[in-house]
């Protein structure tokens, strides 16, 4: 069975049209990325999965997208429950203004956790698990947002590890990150699948083939090809995909 599966999908701004028709299986305990030029509807098919289009008063959707079995549009879900489920990290590291514990612990005390030996191993944890923790077990107490660009982003994958999601999305989670801090975040995407579903938004064709199982391509608004990635990055069945994949265009 698939972790995350969408038929028919077609979303709207208002009376703009992003996708269409977009169907797409997603197995578990894989790394997906979605590839293509901007504006053609990557960002908005991610955030469909945790709904934060809803946030958009123009947004609005036809068709099915499932998570675990359940229409995440059509079952009566609790939105709040569902996007500890689905975690998200954006392309610019957002910590709050806060120390660097309570930038981990936050999404717990929004959940009412407050037993103080359950959040301190759960931050330490979430920390371990984005690779961050012997860099900062010292300096919990700090602010945030006296880390480097690159400890801030591994900072905001362990916010969203907390709350122990079973699927992680990323928007572009390296873009402004140099090259050392890029090669982190990829050794921290191929470690996590082992235990989460992640899906990618890149334009870094070169990323897409190091970090993904499977790769889609979209171009406006259609998923032109969706493959194992090595088939698409070698043998695309499409024009389309190896023009972009080769830079002819986008």
């Amino acid at each position: 069975m698939y972790k995350i599966e969408t038929k028919g999908l077609n979303t709207f701004y208002g009376s703009k049209q992003v996708l269409k028709a977009i169907n797409i299986g997603i197995e578990p305990n894989t790394v997906t990325s979605f590839i293509g030029p901007s504006g053609c509807g990557k960002s908005t098919l991610l955030r469909c999965f945790n709904r934060m289009n809803d946030i958009v008063q123009s947004f609005h959707m036809n068709g099915m997208i499932s998570i675990d079995g359940k229409d995440i549009y059509r079952d009566k879900i609790d939105i709040t429950s569902h996007r500890k489920k689905v975690g998200m990290v954006f392309q610019k590291a957002n910590p709050f203004p806060m120390s660097i514990y309570e930038n981990v612990a936050y999404g717990l005390r929004v959940n009412n956790i407050k037993h103080k030996k359950f959040l301190d191993e759960s931050v330490e944890k979430s920390l371990k698990m984005a690779a961050l923790w012997e860099e900062v077990k010292d300096i919990l107490d700090k602010p945030a947002i006296h880390l480097s660009v690159g400890q801030q982003q591994r900072l905001c994958i362990a916010r969203a590890l907390a709350v122990e999601p079973s699927i992680v999305l990323m928007d572009e989670p390296a873009s402004a990150l140099d090259p050392i801090s890029t090669a982190k975040v990829e050794e921290l995407i191929h470690e996590l699948k082992k235990k989460y579903t992640i899906l990618v938004v890149t334009h870094n064709m070169q990323q897409a083939a190091r970090i993904s199982d499977k790769t889609a391509f979209l171009y406006m608004g259609e998923i032109i090809e969706f493959d194992d990635t090595k088939r698409i990055f070698t043998a695309p069945q499409s024009e389309q995909t190896e023009n972009y994949i080769t830079g002819r265009f986008g």
